[in-house]
């Protein structure tokens, strides 16, 4: 079995939902207290044992691979300034050279097309898919969500997919699966669907942006047609290898914060500004006083 050492990072999303902000920032690049979106999203396959990172970007994205490079100037700045608990904490973030790479989505054709725009980076390896809208805090196993994904991987093999609990009305929204053999944290999946019509899921447990992929899941994508939103569905080539390759699912059981909605952003910020002794105290007075307002 190989070692899962590299994840590819979609983020040449518009970010529409954020419009004007992210008319001119990435929504990758907003801030959930003081670190980008996505250094949140790498700080957790960091932690997972990943060596390679792959980010399939698009246009007006140069500013994500700037903030994974040296910043001589800003550096040099610190430091002659003795700030050296600022200059540490922006070199520990900065990844090994050699150890990223950027691949461009020319046209917004959904997630699918996005991740098999790493195909030549990636070649024959099994590889992790980190959706960067998706940040995570670690639950009661003491480890975030790709942590876990690999843990699983490492037992069972083939791919895995993580999942969390939505209810019922909602499950049209997203990508569903069916559950077979389950042990409570882990289970066989039987089959999926990309946003069923309401009524008509499969169960409760849709795919919540973290993967375990092996890499012939770029041959399904190859020659993949446009499926639900007009887009190439990773779901839709996921379904395909299911015909010759087992799933798993895991139910992470930390929380996850979907920084793509406006709401999901704002409660990220105060879940991780809460985790933050030197924060915590000052914003729960803070936070009292808004609640006392309603």
């Amino acid at each position: 079995m190989k070692r899962i050492r590299k994840a590819v990072f979609p983020v040449a999303g518009l970010g529409t939902r954020f419009l004007p902000a992210t008319k001119s920032v990435p929504k990758e690049m907003m801030t959930v207290v003081d670190r980008p979106v996505l250094q949140h999203v790498v700080d957790e396959a960091r932690e997972a044992g990943i060596e390679h990172f792959i980010f399939v970007t698009g246009r007006n994205k140069a500013v994500i691979e700037d903030h994974f490079d040296m910043a001589y100037e800003l550096e040099s700045t610190l430091q002659a300034r003795g700030k050296m608990k600022e200059y540490e904490a922006l070199m520990a973030d900065l990844p090994p050279a050699g150890t990223t790479s950027f691949t461009r989505q020319q046209a917004p054709l959904g997630l699918g097309h996005a991740v098999w725009c790493a195909r030549e980076i990636i070649g024959d390896e099994p590889f992790a898919v980190l959706l960067p809208d998706m940040i995570t805090m670690q639950g009661g196993r003491g480890s975030r969500c790709l942590a876990q994904c690999i843990e699983t991987y490492n037992q069972h093999g083939g791919n895995v997919i993580a999942v969390e609990e939505v209810p019922m009305e909602e499950t049209h929204q997203y990508g569903v699966v069916s559950i077979g053999k389950d042990d409570g944290h882990n289970f066989e999946i039987t089959g999926m669907v990309e946003k069923p019509a309401k009524g008509t899921a499969p169960s409760t447990s849709i795919i919540s942006g973290r993967y375990i992929l092996d890499s012939s899941i770029f041959e399904a994508l190859k020659d993949a047609e446009k499926g639900a939103g007009g887009e190439i569905q990773l779901t839709d080539a996921m379904i395909k290898l299911a015909k010759n390759q087992a799933f798993h699912g895991v139910r992470f059981d930390g929380k996850t914060y979907d920084t793509g909605s406006k709401l999901g952003f704002l409660a990220a910020n105060i879940a991780f500004a809460m985790a933050r002794p030197e924060l915590a105290d000052g914003l729960r007075v803070e936070l009292k006083k808004i609640v006392g307002t309603l």
